[in-house]
């Protein structure tokens, strides 16, 4: 994969989840390229350091919730998990494993995303693999225009789930109502056996 490091501009303000400047997320799309661009930020909110990266090729995954974003370094989509063995959805047309499952979903989320904006701790900058939240810019003329979450997308169509804490509460509150949404008959949870 070409991929080419982007300078960025000044640091600005930033938080993990929340909502962000979709204009921001927009202007930073280049024609012909996926931009990604991950904002680290401290306890204050306050970003850091910006890495920026533009490829012609794109961003592939190598898990479920992983993606490679150099020889060096993966993004780790963080609070969320595929479902464990195989699950059919007849309504979908899937039968098969999990794994797969939300490999494919979040290949999607890849390819059709303009921009890819990433945020996160200051602690994850030198990692290998970066615990992320991201949004993805969606755009195709006339019919979308949008920047969304990634972990909710993928929540919301059934294809991941939340990770729990060992007292079985969520990593990622911020995103129950996605799984909500997911967990009324979309991907995994058509079938009885992936529920909790």
């Amino acid at each position: 994969m070409s991929v080419v490091v982007v300078q960025l501009g000044v640091p600005g303000r930033a938080c993990a989840g929340g909502s962000v400047d979709a204009d921001y997320v927009r202007s930073l799309a280049a024609p012909g390229k996926t931009v990604l661009v991950i904002e680290y930020y401290d306890g204050q909110k306050t970003v850091v350091a910006r890495q920026g990266y533009a490829s012609a090729k794109g961003f592939a995954p190598i898990s479920p919730t992983d993606f490679r974003v150099d020889d060096r370094v993966s993004l780790h989509l963080f609070g969320v998990e595929p479902c464990q063995g195989d699950f059919v959805n007849k309504r979908e047309g899937y039968s098969g494993s999990c794994e797969d499952f939300a490999r494919t979903h979040l290949a999607i989320e890849l390819k059709a995303a303009k921009v890819l904006y990433c945020r996160a701790f200051l602690t994850e900058e030198k990692a290998s693999v970066q615990d992320v939240t991201c949004w993805g810019y969606h755009y195709y003329p006339g019919s979308l225009d949008s920047v969304d979450n990634m972990e909710e997308q993928l929540l919301s169509i059934g294809a991941l789930r939340l990770s729990r804490k060992a007292d079985g509460t969520p990593l990622r509150p911020d995103l129950i109502s996605a799984e909500r949404i997911g967990r009324t008959g979309y991907g995994m949870w058509a079938d009885a056996r992936t529920q909790r």
